[in-house]
């Protein structure tokens, strides 16, 4: 067998064959020694004995023939990695490596398609790495390598193949530390996400809520989506979700410190436009090369709606006591961090019985398709999603095809309106009373206080406080405030809460009275006996002034 006559047979490869060098016929086994190669300025490419060079080369040859492949050549450095191998030999007997990783199945598909084929990167017992390239060869079968017919060609020849073993160790463990090094890094992200999302949600008295929250896949870098709830008092609720633009470490930490700033200016309660104005500032001092999403909204269970406001991100979906689906209108607002512009607020209807659904973009986007596809399915997904908020979460995820392999961050929130019927409505109750002023106004205050808490069978110390407090809230308005005036009283399954409301702005606080002071005492009051109290302005103008009393555990 002569090696110089090897015929690559691949795509754009010529044949070519060269005569037996003079020095003699090199035979099928291992010759102790290798036939040398001419030298010399006159020394031809053509003119190198192929199995001269294979034997010297560093990287891991074999050839095998045959449908069988039988074992024709072995180098010394595929001698030196696996040891002695037999010529003659079917490589399914005395070549174990190729089997265990994977190549016996490739030397098939070689032969049957005339193609190289290459497996990049794999790790042998030894500890190096190979990329083995298995490439299509024709092999001389001839018994007498003398023999050739007068083109120099051997009378016969068999398919073959050429295993070639390229060492890639060092770039092997290269790329190995740099994937350890994403991982770390991804994993410190996500530790660092998942720390400054909250880590159990408020449960306000009035809605059921749920979220989750599903990092993007292993391959992904983590990103900067997060959501929170925030109960405001007198009833009323605020919900925000956002989603940081970028990745790592640093979207997940602005994203912290926007979580954090959105719990500050929500204690301030103040409408959703404004606290999105504050957000937008900060945001383009924490770093005004990233910008992010948000939607702010927030709940009051006298309205049967949300109050929300929108910087650029996807609408809130709502779907309805009848099942009828709404989406929310276009963003209020562009993204946080742009600056300069001014946000608005808007509303959506949210009545008992009702679900509403706030998310990011990893929900319903992807590479090929609209994102606007992925709304309607969401849609769909949501007018069939039944069950506690958690179960709907879970049905929604699944419906989008959200897995632990998805290429982008994903948080969803869902929260449902209940309708509430039987002994579970007694627990829920509204009475209000329009004051017009006047010196009758605080007395009418108090009887109609005295007899709602009555009527609700509410035990006498508690009445007693509930009566004082309407009159003390009542008291401060006539002195402070202007008509209209309005006494609400809400009671739920935790709470007692009372509040006034009247057409100034100007928002009360509490002050030390001293000894001859005749007015400041009673927000001190109202501070003292109840459970919280605290004050807003309202939309339109005027402010809204209530207390809480914590309900007695049964």
């Amino acid at each position: 067998m002569n090696f110089t006559r090897w015929s690559p047979r691949f795509p754009g490869a010529q044949r070519r064959t060269t005569r037996r060098a003079d020095t003699g016929a090199v035979p099928a086994a291992r010759a102790g020694t290798a036939p040398t190669a001419p030298t010399g300025p006159a020394a031809r490419l053509e003119d190198l004995p192929v199995r001269a060079v294979l034997d010297r080369v560093p990287a891991l040859v074999a050839v095998l023939q045959g449908p069988a492949h039988h074992i024709a050549y072995v180098n010394d450095a595929y001698t030196e990695a696996f040891g002695i191998r037999p010529v003659g030999t079917p490589a399914d007997a005395t070549m174990p490596e190729l089997e265990e990783l994977g190549l016996l199945p490739l030397l098939d598909q070689v032969l049957r398609s005339g193609r190289p084929r290459t497996v990049k990167s794999r790790r042998l017992p030894g500890g190096r790495s190979y990329t083995f390239t298995c490439t299509p060869i024709t092999v001389p079968t001839a018994a007498d390598d003398e023999a050739h017919d007068g083109d120099g060609d051997p009378k016969s020849a068999e398919s073959g193949v050429l295993v070639f073993a390229a060492d890639v160790t060092d770039q092997a463990d290269a790329a190995e530390r740099l994937r350890a090094s994403e991982r770390r890094q991804r994993e410190t992200a996500v530790t660092l996400q998942r720390s400054l999302l909250p880590q159990e949600l408020e449960q306000p008295d009035d809605l059921r809520i749920a979220a989750t929250y599903q990092p993007g896949g292993a391959d992904a870098a983590v990103g900067g989506d997060w959501y929170d709830v925030i109960t405001l008092g007198g009833g009323r609720t605020a919900l925000v979700i956002g989603d940081v633009m970028g990745r790592g470490v640093r979207a997940a930490a602005v994203m912290g410190q926007l979580r954090t700033a959105v719990r500050a200016y929500a204690r301030l309660d103040l409408p959703p436009h404004e606290v999105l104005q504050l957000l937008d500032g900060l945001a383009t001092e924490i770093d005004p090369s990233q910008i992010a999403t948000c939607v702010y909204a927030v709940h009051d269970p006298n309205e049967g709606r949300l109050v929300y406001a929108s910087a650029g991100h996807l609408p809130i979906l709502v779907r309805d006591e009848h099942g009828a689906i709404h989406r929310a209108p276009e963003p209020t607002g562009p993204p946080l961090g742009t600056g300069g512009w001014l946000h608005t607020s808007d509303t959506i209807p949210l009545a008992p019985g009702s679900t509403a659904v706030l998310y990011t973009d990893g929900l319903v986007e992807r590479r090929d398709a609209d994102i606007d596809e992925g709304l309607h399915l969401l849609e769909a997904a949501l007018a069939g999603a039944t069950g506690s908020p958690k179960v709907v979460c879970d049905r929604l995820m699944r419906a989008l095809g959200v897995t632990e392999t998805h290429d982008d961050d994903v948080a969803v929130l869902v929260l449902q309106h209940p309708a509430r019927a039987g002994g579970d409505a007694e627990l829920f109750r509204n009475a209000a009373l329009d004051l017009l002023g006047g010196v009758e106004a605080a007395p009418r205050a108090r009887a109609f206080a005295s007899g709602v808490l009555t009527s609700w069978r509410f035990p006498p110390d508690l009445h007693d406080l509930g009566v004082l407090a309407a009159s003390e809230l009542v008291a401060n308005s006539l002195q402070h405030g202007t008509p209209p005036m309005r006494l609400r009283l809400r009671r739920t399954d935790r709470r007692l809460i009372i509040e006034v409301t009247d057409g100034d702005d100007h928002l009360p606080r509490r002050r030390r009275a001293e000894a001859g002071d005749e007015a400041g005492r009673g927000i001190a009051i109202i501070a003292t006996i109840a459970s919280s109290w605290g004050s807003r302005r309202t939309p339109g103008g005027g402010k809204s002034v209530w207390c809480e009393f914590a309900l007695p555990t049964t």
